[in-house]
């Protein structure tokens, strides 16, 4: 083996001592055990207060407002990061995984002031979201107009 590809050998070597390797089964149940509880805690929620007599729809609102302030309040304490590693798209994809992707810019960011900390960097993760859901809604609305139009549906 000659000098060059003994360095690749060993470069290949490292990578694969580098690379992190997952357990896919396991980070599936991790996501589906974070996501439910998650869920369960706002089925709690609207139980609670359809039973002090609000009717489902704004109960379902006072659940997604106290998910949210949930949400902010673990960010704020550096909790939701650390169920967002254990638990990945199962703490990520819910309504509380918004609200820490906009919580989070605008704790990192505070200390460089209101207008060119908190202004230009709450957004950073949230506004892809933002962008390309309200793009999304945009183009199916295009197309459920053209799909009346012309009778398809």
């Amino acid at each position: 083996m000659n000098a060059n590809e003994e360095q690749k050998q060993q470069y290949n070597d490292y990578v694969k001592e580098v690379t992190p390797t997952h357990n896919l089964p396991l980070e599936m149940s991790k996501a589906f055990l974070t996501g439910g509880v998650i869920c369960l805690l706002g089925q709690f929620i609207v139980n609670m207060v359809m039973k002090m007599g609000i009717d489902q729809d704004t109960a379902g609102t006072w659940c997604s407002v106290l998910l949210v302030l949930l949400s902010i309040l673990l960010t704020g304490l550096n909790i939701y990061p650390a169920i967002a590693k254990w638990g990945g798209a199962g703490a990520l994809v819910p309504i509380t995984g918004f609200a820490n992707g906009v919580a989070a810019p605008a704790i990192e960011y505070k200390k460089e002031g209101q207008v060119f900390g908190i202004g230009s960097k709450i957004f950073t993760i949230a506004g892809p979201v933002i962008l390309y859901g309200i793009f999304t809604s945009w183009v199916l609305g295009i197309v459920y107009w053209a799909g009346n139009f012309w009778g398809l549906w």
